[in-house]
């Protein structure tokens, strides 16, 4: 950024005496709007003209959408421009992640279809006015483990930090109070698989002011330091049926770290969880899925040294409609090594591209990963996972969909690959469930407290 000389110094100084780097000069904050979308991305197209311009995104349904069903595609028209395989990959290295490469290299049946590039992510307008107000005044705490003076919108629309671009995504706007029905499956590498299925309720009560009835939040430390309150609800398979784990993630994890507790239905007893944290194993994925990497990533920063790179044009998965269209059931979608490639829709797109490294003195089974962030959305949509000796271990994709009708624009389905054993991982696939509902009006705080869900338990 194009500082003056005396904010440079007062930035350096701040950080030298510990602070964050955080808000920026109202100078760069004017941009957003100008040269900059609302959300920190360029508003221009690229110069070859294969990234349009954003213009809005899409903010209506297309014609066939009917509310309360699985959303359809508004670009029906659209064909294949071309597709990229291992043989003709080192083509198209430059635009590939490492961990894209790795799958077209592994596996002769992994492709990637690239189809026009569509910018349709779009937001509600209080988002966008909510990080024009955030980028004057959002910083973080000593640690980078907790957040001031923002609210509403992403924290940090002009990051200077990579740490600063995953609160962007940690805090992306998904709506206020949702529902969601989901399906997760454990796939091996003949292609069979396990499946679990559930439910869960949230409130994403960072994104709350303006529509909590109890009374409008104008201020962060308003919430209490709750950011987010989750009920999960597991109803198949049987022998896992009945369980519910709720968890309250904080906003500042130094002052308190995430609460989380565990019913269950065997025992009919409800027990606090620590262990829903950092990379200790998620339940029923065989070791794929390190609490933290739900939702791409999740939960504390503290552990890593995030770095900011510079931006790259990735295809990445986006407008990937039909990987939740009712035409298909999971055992099209799940084949073996990898899901079914052709029902995936990938597009040339920007991304922030954030590298983090494990802290000396901290533990996990990730020694290195490199995240991918969709300009237009801050989701991350891609990462490559690396063991503690920097051995490419596992590769995780997100790819996108625009839920118009809202709108706001999140993953369709999360897949985590592991190289080494060729399994993978599946979440929030939604194909044979009812469709989310995303204005989950009766969901309620009352819900989100261990004697809550002891009462559930019972019931």
């Amino acid at each position: 950024m194009n500082l003056a000389i005396a904010a440079v110094v007062g930035v350096l100084a701040a950080a030298a005496a510990g602070g964050a780097w955080g808000k920026v000069s109202p100078a760069d904050a004017e941009r957003l709007g100008r040269d900059l979308t609302a959300m920190g991305a360029e508003k221009a197209g690229n110069a070859d003209g294969t990234i349009p311009p954003w213009d809005g995104g899409v903010k209506a349904p297309p014609p066939g959408y009917t509310p309360g069903r699985h959303h359809v595609t508004p670009f029906p028209d659209d064909k294949v421009l071309f597709s990229i395989t291992g043989k003709n990959a080192d083509s198209y290295k430059g635009r590939l992640t490492t961990g894209q490469m790795a799958l077209l290299k592994l596996y002769p049946t992994y492709a990637i279809n690239v189809y026009p590039t569509r910018r349709s992510c779009a937001l509600p307008e209080r988002i966008y006015e909510a990080n024009k107000r955030n980028a004057l005044t959002a910083t973080m705490t000593e640690d980078n483990n907790g957040l001031h003076d923002a609210l509403l919108g992403n924290p940090f629309p002009i990051p200077q930090t990579g740490v600063e671009a995953i609160w962007n995504h940690r805090l992306r706007y998904r709506g206020f109070k949702g529902r969601r029905y989901f399906a997760a499956a454990l796939v091996a590498r003949d292609g069979s698989y396990d499946l679990v299925r559930g439910s869960d309720i949230g409130i994403a009560h960072y994104n709350g002011p303006g529509l909590n009835r109890i009374g409008d939040v104008t201020d962060i430390t308003q919430l209490n330091n709750i950011g987010i309150s989750y009920l999960n609800f597991i109803t198949y398979p049987p022998r896992s049926a009945g369980t519910i784990v709720l968890v309250l993630d904080t906003i500042n994890a130094k002052e308190l770290p995430r609460q989380a507790w565990v019913y269950n239905p065997g025992t009919r007893r409800l027990l606090r969880a620590p262990d829903i944290a950092y990379d200790n194993p998620a339940p029923q994925t065989d070791g794929l899925a390190p609490a933290d990497t739900f939702d791409m990533y999740n939960g504390a920063t503290d552990r890593y040294d995030f770095k900011l790179l510079p931006k790259r044009e990735i295809y990445m998965g986006y407008n990937a409609y039909e990987l939740m269209s009712p035409k298909y059931k999971y055992k099209d979608i799940l084949t073996p090594n990898h899901i079914r490639q052709d029902l995936n829709r990938y597009e040339l797109h920007r991304a922030f591209v954030v590298d983090a490294t494990l802290k000396e003195g901290s533990r996990h089974i990730y020694g290195r990963r490199t995240f991918y962030l969709d300009e237009d959305s801050w989701n991350i949509v891609a990462i490559d996972a690396y063991d503690t000796r920097s051995t490419l271990w596992r590769v995780q994709e997100g790819p996108l969909i625009n839920a118009y009708d809202v709108p706001l624009c999140s993953s369709v389905i999360e897949i985590s690959y592991d190289l080494q054993s060729g399994k993978y991982l599946t979440f929030g696939m939604k194909n044979e469930e009812k469709i989310f509902d995303l204005d989950a009006r009766d969901v309620d705080t009352s819900m989100f407290s261990p004697d809550a869900v002891r009462r559930m338990g019972a019931q």
